[in-house]
């Protein structure tokens, strides 16, 4: 666990860490924290649908949805199995709810990882841990994985993500330090 600045008894662990995300996630996301999926702490989700029309709705131009599912998990130690298990439920809740269509842009799944420790073999692991997947070549949308990790203990934290994960870089990084 590791000291804040300026403060001698707040200590940030994964809670504290917890709930600052989900505070900065609350404004355009909705939050579950009671029945999350199993290996997770919270969930948030986010819709967006877009239509573009000509004089009157009547007249479609265009329609664009988009979504995104973001799983929280609360760690104390991960290594590179736990890190496998993370991925491979996380993947599997955000792809069991997408539906493609001829209106569906995109669905986004992201997994954040908040642990006091990061094992050395699952650090090498992160930015190796990749999925899409496309949805009738492209033209019903797809879907990109981002995975992010917060090691809390220690002086500073250390953040370690894949490459889509980097998206999240700012935000996390601006809500835990």
């Amino acid at each position: 666990m590791r000291q804040l600045p300026g403060k001698d008894n707040d200590v940030m662990t994964t809670d504290a860490a917890l709930e600052k995300l989900l505070r900065a996630y609350g404004d355009y996301y909705n939050i579950e924290r009671v029945n999350p999926a199993p290996p997770f702490a919270a969930e948030a989700v986010f819709h967006s649908h877009e239509e573009q029309y000509f004089l009157v709705r009547a007249a479609r131009i265009a329609e664009a949805e988009s979504h995104e599912y973001v799983f929280f998990a609360k760690e104390t130690e991960v290594n590179a199995e736990r890190l496998r298990q993370l991925d491979a439920a996380a993947w599997e809740a955000g792809s069991g709810r997408i539906t493609p269509h001829k209106d569906h842009r995109n669905s986004d799944i992201a997994l954040i990882v908040l642990a006091e420790r990061i094992a050395p073999d699952a650090a090498a692991l992160i930015p190796k841990l990749r999925r899409y997947r496309s949805y009738f070549f492209g033209f019903q949308g797809w879907t990109h994985y981002l995975l992010f990790a917060a090691e809390l203990a220690g002086e500073t934290p250390r953040f370690l993500c894949n490459w889509q994960g980097r998206r999240l870089r700012r935000l996390i990084e601006s809500n835990l330090k």
